[in-house]
């Protein structure tokens, strides 16, 4: 599959910086790609793209995002095939989620072409950086913000949209500590909970330090009427295996729509595991641990892909989990996750999008 209809000017470097990078080491998010993709929106439209050299952007400290929140993002990554191509995990799902995020944070739709376009262009450019490396891969961030020089609440009327890239290993290195969090709310009914705003994640950082503080890794969110049902966990979804059942909280306007999570309950229903999409009590997760049920618990997201939870801290107490080598459901579909991600497994439902070099 290829688009090129769209001619976008292109401003490259002098002398790529890939020399920089030890893909035997990747530390992520900590070196970037050669190049990025910018688009403007004035005058009440998107305007052509330009790829231009990674770099900073000048800004007014007017700009309204730095004062009202107007911001937006996504992340995806770009996998190298044995043949060399590239292959996008599913980037229309994140453009259609980046899209539900405008709407919700009065942005613009972006249109299908700067988008897909654009990137294609992109990592054309910039192939060299793909990780040829087992388990590594090209993160993209996606990402509009206001750009009004205006101090005053209200939607802004010029927009940035921007896309970089960083070659990455494992975001996490190792099982997790999680602690369920009885006090602090990531998102209430009626807010923004299920755009990927960047005040979500602003607002997040003081409970997670805390629990951070406390030896923990990251937070089990609950809803903010009762503290009763699990949500997310931190920057992602949260799945659980109990009596040979995969069970995960059901998406609502307080819990972003994963694509990773909606691709591992996919898989999970080809291998014909149970699934269900509900609420999901604390209670009943303290419950299944004393009872022996609970077997697995791990987050999913497009950083994290599958993170296995190695302890669960619930009301002062740890509640230590099965060993990693034993969780049949989680690794099975990680392993056939990453199979499809790197072409070496059959897409079935058409996640990939390749670019042939």
């Amino acid at each position: 599959m290829s688009v090129d209809t769209l001619t976008i000017p292109t401003q490259t470097v002098s002398q790529s910086r890939i020399a920089e990078l030890d893909f035997n080491n990747i530390e992520f998010g900590k070196i970037f790609a050669d190049h990025m993709l910018v688009a403007d929106y004035k005058d009440g439209a998107w305007q052509i793209p330009e790829i231009m050299p990674y770099g900073n952007m000048s800004l007014s400290p007017a700009t309204s995002a730095l004062h009202y929140g107007q911001a937006i993002f996504e992340g995806m990554k770009a996998y190298k095939s044995a043949e060399g191509d590239i292959l996008l995990f599913r980037p229309l799902d994140n453009l259609k989620r980046l899209n539900i995020s405008a709407d919700r944070m009065c942005i613009p739709e972006l249109p299908e072409e700067i988008f897909m376009q654009g990137l294609e262009q992109l990592l054309r450019l910039d192939a060299a950086w793909v990780p040829p490396t087992a388990g590594c891969a090209l993160y993209i961030r996606p990402f509009i913000f206001a750009t009004d020089d205006f101090i005053g609440v209200r939607p802004s009327s010029n927009y940035r949209f921007v896309v970089f890239s960083c070659p990455v290993g494992a975001y996490y290195g190792q099982p997790l500590r999680v602690a369920i969090e009885p006090n602090y709310v990531r998102s209430a009914e009626g807010g923004a909970g299920y755009a990927k705003a960047a005040g979500n994640y602003g607002a997040a950082l003081y409970p997670a330090r805390k629990m951070q503080e406390r030896g923990y890794h990251q937070l089990i969110w609950t809803d903010a009427r009762e503290h009763k049902y699990i949500e997310e966990s931190g920057t992602m979804n949260v799945m659980f295996v109990i009596d040979g059942k995969l069970v995960t909280p059901a998406v609502s306007t307080t819990i972003l729509s994963g694509i990773t999570r909606a691709s591992v309950l996919q898989i999970a229903r080809d291998k014909g595991i149970p699934v269900e999409e509900r609420k999901v009590a604390v209670s009943e997760i303290v419950e299944a641990h004393k009872a022996g049920k609970l077997r697995e618990a791990f987050g999913t997201g497009t950083a994290a892909t599958i993170a296995q939870i190695a302890t669960i801290h619930c009301n002062g107490e740890d509640l230590d989990l099965p060993a990693l080598e034993g969780r049949e459901i989680s690794n099975s579909i990680a392993a056939e996750l990453d199979r499809i991600k790197t072409g070496q497994a059959t897409d079935l439902h058409n996640w990939i999008y390749k670019i042939s070099l």
